[in-house]
């Protein structure tokens, strides 16, 4: 009896942050960058996120372990468009509004070289899985798609998009070597091999297609704003599968391939859309915020987050279940994603007040301990700052390992509190 009157405070405690327990979502920080916000990029090799900011024309690096930022990196016009390339380690960005892709060093964070290309590149795209190491830049006002060398920096050819007009969007098909290019004009996907960089064949789609995804059961997704569905291509004979009504404005696109689904943004109908990989049918569509926009897949978690421009907020989604887990506050207008595995971080580029928010997904908190009978032996609960412990017992403190830490020295993490030889409580300190 004594016992349950004195860790009473955890079961309130516990039961008040039982919500963010379960969703284990954290709007760690956020930080300020340039103007305008646009695009993000995680480079791998030395975990850091690089923000395009359309506004002031530059990049900014945030280092992905302290959040800090590194540098700013000064683009030529309205940087936009970004992407990574693993195997040399470069990232490239295009400039809006005018005809450059610079290449910048990923260790240096220096800029290599500033490629010409053509006018108005707004998409790019990465092809280092067969040994080809090659980058495509979709050209907007000209119709076209420059291929890019990725280990010599060097234009190797021009592509025209054929019947295409307005290139707006690409992605890359590694099992068969293909990038598909929607053309947001002329209401079809150009899909180019990716050894000859050749067109293969023009499909038309519905009106205004603006995302693309690639399924691993060959498949590529293309949503059609104006018409509200989105067109299922097969990967291997470049055919149209079928077209799948959504709801109203389909936008942004991103695949789970943990259960093979995949995610579709209603803009204008405020709303998710669910989509089974392997039958193509509409499995559920889940209401979020206002004018979503851009999502994210989290494999270690396997949760989707989607970016609500309009009423400044993100939704987090269970990748099993379909479930809203929770809607989480950042800046305004968030409008792009990445995701860092080395942390598991979120960042959402808020265009609107010129800043990132990290969300922190709390490692080990899904897991559900809390059985009625067992709550009063064994809690969980969350902490920042200095760990409480009760002065009057002997306590001691061990990481996840086993080993006993001191407990003004623990830093974030799962740790497990003994209390006079009984292990009673497990607590995650956050940031």
């Amino acid at each position: 009896m004594v016992r349950k009157q004195k860790y009473v405070f955890i079961e309130v405690l516990l039961f008040s942050l039982l919500p963010m327990l379960l969703s284990a979502q954290w709007l760690e920080t956020t930080i300020p960058v340039g103007d305008e916000p646009l695009k993000l990029v995680w480079n791998s090799t030395d975990n850091k996120i690089y923000c395009a900011n359309y506004g002031s024309g530059d990049v900014t690096v945030i280092n992905g372990a302290t959040n800090g930022v590194d540098t700013t990196i000064g683009i030529i016009y309205g940087s936009g468009a970004l992407a990574y390339n693993t195997d040399y380690n470069k990232v490239y960005c295009t400039s809006l509004w005018s005809y450059y892709v610079t290449v910048i060093d990923g260790a240096s964070d220096t800029i290599i070289t500033t490629i010409t290309v053509d006018t108005m590149p707004n998409a790019l795209v990465c092809n280092h899985i067969l040994d080809d190491n090659k980058v495509y830049c979709a050209n907007f006002w000209t119709d076209n798609i420059t291929v890019i060398d990725g280990v010599a920096n060097t234009v190797i050819t021009t592509i025209a998009v054929g019947v295409g007009d307005g290139p707006w969007v690409l992605v890359y098909n590694p099992t068969n070597n293909k990038v598909y290019c929607a053309n947001l004009n002329s209401d079809d996907v150009t899909v180019i091999d990716g050894a000859a960089d050749t067109v293969i064949i023009t499909l038309p789609v519905g009106d205004e297609p603006r995302a693309l995804v690639w399924n691993s059961t060959n498949k590529v997704y293309c949503t059609n704003f104006w018409t509200d569905n989105v067109t299922v291509i097969d990967g291997a004979a470049d055919t149209v599968i079928t077209t799948i009504p959504v709801g109203d404005g389909p936008w942004a696109l991103v695949y789970n391939p943990t259960n093979n689904k995949v995610y579709c943004t209603n803009a204008l109908s405020d709303s998710v859309t669910v989509i089974d990989g392997a039958t193509n049918v509409v499995i559920t569509t889940i209401p979020v915020g206002d004018g979503p926009c851009a999502l994210v897949y989290n494999p270690t978690n396997n949760k989707v987050y989607c970016a609500n421009e309009w009423s400044d907020d993100v939704t987090v989604i269970d990748g099993a279940t379909n479930a809203v887990i929770t809607t989480i506050p950042v800046g305004d207008g968030p409008c792009a994603f990445t995701w860092n595995s080395a942390q598991n971080r979120t960042y959402v580029a808020n265009y609107g007040s010129d800043s990132v928010s990290v969300i922190w997904d709390v490692p080990g908190i899904e897991e559900d301990n809390f059985a009625p009978a067992e709550r009063d032996i064994f809690t969980t609960t969350l902490f920042s700052g200095s760990l409480q412990l009760p002065k009057d017992k002997k306590c001691k403190v061990f990481d996840i390992t086993g080993r006993v830490v001191e407990p003004d020295k623990i830093q974030p993490g799962i740790y497990f509190i003994e209390i006079d030889g009984v292990v009673m409580q497990k607590v995650v300190k956050v940031r």
